[in-house]
């Protein structure tokens, strides 16, 4: 099969595409021949510097397309099926073996790059808001990195269960564009602390709920901008910016909390993860919510589609398509 590989870890340029050995589907898993590809912020950040499980090594956690074969323990699935995948790795390529656990059907209806951007942004939001977060009505939520997946499903989401929803972004552009999703107010990190605009926002209580995909510095901010009994959650590190030791000291007096979030490990060792991501793609196929997409690339351009999303010219979905 065709695969976007890399023998070593970097920028966008060590992408290869090349032919690879196609994946064998394990008496648990199914083979998908591939369809669309979602490039997740953890993809950029793996292919920048993570650990390579083989070589040459195959990116990527999410991507939809058809079933292909199904393993001899498998239930729920045949050939022909159209699902969406999530893994530790193997999207980027024309094929891809995944436990059966780690799919899901897509609902006629919604389209199949669509159902690519889905699970882990979309689950991932909805986690931190409601199962970490415990978002109540009426409360104020912050959502860093708007313009990006998790960004746009937590406007989306956290509206819709009647919060004020403020967001962060690095463009006026892109703050006013989240507003047909659902933003209150957007903040421009190039140009606001975003601290003191919350604390503004909220004649000085703060945030009561926190979603950083950011980490490095932002993180020690967020902290300053969560109001009494605030909850953050911390997702990710999109900033590239590396962990800074916390100061939690004012925490325990305001009785706040600081949440890490890894939706992969929602999915490994709870039941409740895989049933809420298939409400979600039910709820996008009914137009509840919206999915959000950029750009699509070939796959055998997939250093310009990491270039373009680390640019941070994206605003939503930058696809490959096999």
């Amino acid at each position: 099969m065709k695969a976007a590989v890399y023998y070593e870890t970097g920028g966008p340029d060590v992408f290869r595409y090349e032919d690879v050995p196609d994946p064998v589907a394990g008496p648990g898993d199914l083979l998908v021949q591939v369809e669309a590809v979602s490039i997740e912020g953890g993809d950029t950040l793996n292919r920048l510097g993570g650990e390579l499980s083989r070589v040459p090594h195959i990116v990527g956690y999410q991507c939809a397309g058809t079933v292909a074969e199904v393993g001899s323990a498998v239930q729920g699935f045949a050939p022909g099926d159209r699902v969406v995948t999530v893994g530790v790795d193997g999207s980027h390529a024309a094929l891809r073996a995944v436990p059966a656990g780690f799919a899901w059907r897509i609902p006629d209806g919604l389209s199949t790059p669509e159902a690519a951007c889905v699970p882990v942004p979309f689950g991932t939001a909805h986690d931190c808001l409601f199962e970490f977060g415990r978002l109540r009505s009426g409360e104020t939520v912050l959502v860093h990195a708007g313009a990006g997946g998790v960004g746009i499903a937590a406007i989306q989401l956290a509206k819709g269960a009647g919060a004020r929803v403020f967001a962060t972004a690095s463009s006026d552009e892109k703050l006013s564009r989240l507003g047909e999703l659902g933003l209150d107010e957007g903040i421009n990190y190039t140009t606001s602390d975003f601290v003191a605009e919350v604390r503004r926002l909220t004649d000085g209580r703060g945030a009561d709920v926190i979603v950083d995909s950011v980490g490095g510095s932002t993180l020690q901010k967020s902290l300053a901008a969560l109001s009494y009994r605030g909850r953050c959650i911390s997702v990710g590190d999109a900033g590239r910016a590396p962990a800074e030791t916390l100061d939690i000291s004012n925490m325990r007096g305001n009785n706040q909390t600081l949440s890490g979030y890894f939706l992969g490990a929602e999915l490994l060792l709870s039941d409740r993860a895989h049933p809420m991501i298939g409400q979600l793609l039910e709820d996008i196929t009914r137009g509840g919510l919206r999915v959000v997409v950029d750009r699509e690339y070939p796959l055998a351009e997939a250093a310009a589609a990491h270039a373009y999303i680390e640019s941070r010219q994206s605003f939503g979905r930058v696809l490959l398509i096999p």
